[in-house]
């Protein structure tokens, strides 16, 4: 190897710094692309289905550059998000702590790797043929075989871009994803975890920046939500998708609304249960927020109020108890607060009921709209009136993947 190095300094290809560079940052980026649409989307979620040549291409990528097997990282996913910020969770920055995510997550996440336990409770459905069990369970060997193809192509060169595609993965996906996409960035939907997106413009890790959006509808196959939002993931899932390489099963739900107010009925519930995270992020925008610029207005000066909103809109597991305190001072200084407050979390309990009929949470329902439409409250007799016209939305039409 070294005999090579030096009469082939650039390598087969010749390219110079930017050539080089240009490619490490391809490089890095189809492993963004494995990670999302292959690992995340496709394998751990069901949102997509990839055509199997597909597939192989990213169990073989992600062989040669992490060293990774499918059902490990499926498994440790899935477990995150059945006891997000919890102590079971394997990675929750909550838990663990930012830093400890940020920079060693690949660690953490070695550790519950290693647990046969999850591995065979959460990474069933994933591949399990020949070239799983007597080639990509060898990580290393993939490891130095990326290594000597790096060499090969590049030169001296190639070692650096070696090491560039060994820290991306970690880095981006153990340490930037489970650790910042649960700490730093702005939430679209009060999830019962700590999730947030980090940008709203999801390119350098593969649309994973929007992870709000994601735990908020962990089956969609679409991370982009909101207006100027972006993803290139899903850019990527269309464009595979025309080509018949590539079947989307599922997308968030989009709320769908009647021309006026109808009575509360199954359809209704079904409506709401659906689309939930839409009708909590709806009530904070047109009844907790509203009535609290009321109350502002006519408590000027008042400095218990400056961080009201974050407080009476925040999921109540992720309030330390500071934060619980200062609430509770909030809603004893204004009884119209705390009664929005309280319809916000009897609402949240009708969707949050275990082994409950629909019958009875249809009547849940009707008797909730019931009494906020009697309680003098305009913002919330608008969102009642409003919440009676949600329709269940259509079932879309799917295209099998060519086998």
């Amino acid at each position: 190897m070294l005999q090579f190095l030096a009469d082939h300094i650039d390598g087969l290809l010749g390219l110079g710094f930017w050539g080089k560079a240009a490619m490490a940052f391809v490089a890095v980026h189809i492993s963004m692309a494995a990670v999302t649409l292959y690992l995340h989307r496709d394998q751990a979620h069901r949102a997509i289905d990839l055509h199997p040549a597909i597939r192989h291409f990213f169990r073989l990528w992600i062989w040669l550059t992490s060293g990774m097997v499918t059902r490990e990282w499926v498994a440790v996913h899935r477990k995150h998000h059945a006891f997000c910020e919890t102590r079971d969770d394997p990675h929750s920055p909550v838990v663990y702590g930012l830093r400890t995510i940020l920079l060693r997550g690949a660690e953490v996440y070695r550790v519950e790797a290693a647990n046969q336990e999850t591995l065979e409770k959460y990474g069933r459905g994933t591949p399990d043929d020949w070239l799983e069990r007597h080639v990509y369970r060898h990580g290393l060997v993939g490891v130095w075989l990326m290594l000597g193809i790096d060499v090969l192509l590049f030169g001296a060169g190639g070692i650096t871009l070696f090491a560039v595609q060994m820290v991306a993965m970690p880095f981006f996906a153990a340490g930037v994803i489970n650790g910042v996409g649960h700490a730093i960035g702005y939430r679209n939907f009060e999830t019962e975890d700590a999730s947030t997106n980090l940008v709203p413009v999801g390119v350098l890790i593969g649309g994973e920046e929007l992870h709000n959006n994601h735990h908020a509808f962990p089956t969609s196959a679409r991370f982009s939500l909101r207006s100027g939002e972006f993803d290139i993931g899903w850019f990527y899932i269309r464009a595979l998708a025309a080509l018949g390489l590539c079947r989307i099963g599922r997308l968030a739900p989009v709320p769908h609304f009647a021309a006026a107010p109808r009575p509360v009925d199954v359809d209704t519930l079904r409506a709401v249960l659906q689309n939930r995270m839409h009708v909590l992020r709806d009530y904070s925008r047109r009844v907790v927020l509203p009535v609290l610029r009321m109350e502002r207005r006519s408590r000027r000066g008042d400095v218990l109020l400056r961080s009201a909103g974050r407080l009476l809109t925040r999921w109540p597991g992720l309030m330390d108890e500071p934060a619980r305190q200062r609430l509770a001072r909030i809603l004893a200084s204004s009884p119209v607060l705390h009664t929005v407050d309280q319809y916000r979390q009897q609402l949240m309990r009708v969707w949050q009921q275990a082994n409950v009929s629909n019958e009875r949470l249809v009547v849940e329902l009707r008797e909730w709209c019931a009494r906020a439409e009697a309680s003098g409250i305009a913002a919330l007799e608008d969102f009642s009136a409003r919440l009676r016209e949600y329709i269940p939305q259509p079932q879309p039409q799917l295209r099998p993947v060519p086998a």
